[in-house]
């Protein structure tokens, strides 16, 4: 066989680069861990602080778990802002 037969005619586009985020769920992994310990904290604060500490206490922990899961359900992933720059810079995705 001759050489010009096992080689393709076009070269193949290159496959996108893939993060290790999409491969590997860092993100939840992340949101579940810190949900976690965010709900670890607010059951140590109410145990531990006086009465008339607790609403505002449990107030603000949960805000910030609220605002954990909001990031975590409305948040980009990586992948996803790189397809964005990719389209604006007029590339394909």
């Amino acid at each position: 066989m001759s050489d010009h037969l096992d080689k393709p005619a076009v070269e193949p586009a290159p496959a996108p680069a893939e993060l290790a985020e999409g491969r590997w769920l860092w993100r939840r992994l992340y949101v579940y861990a810190a949900s976690l310990a965010l709900w670890l904290l607010l059951r140590l604060a109410v145990t531990r602080a006086a009465a008339s500490d607790l609403p505002r206490i449990a107030e603000g922990l949960m805000g910030l778990i609220a605002l954990m899961l909001l990031l975590y359900l409305v948040a980009p992933s990586a992948q996803q802002v790189l397809n964005l720059m990719r389209l604006r810079a007029g590339g394909r995705s």
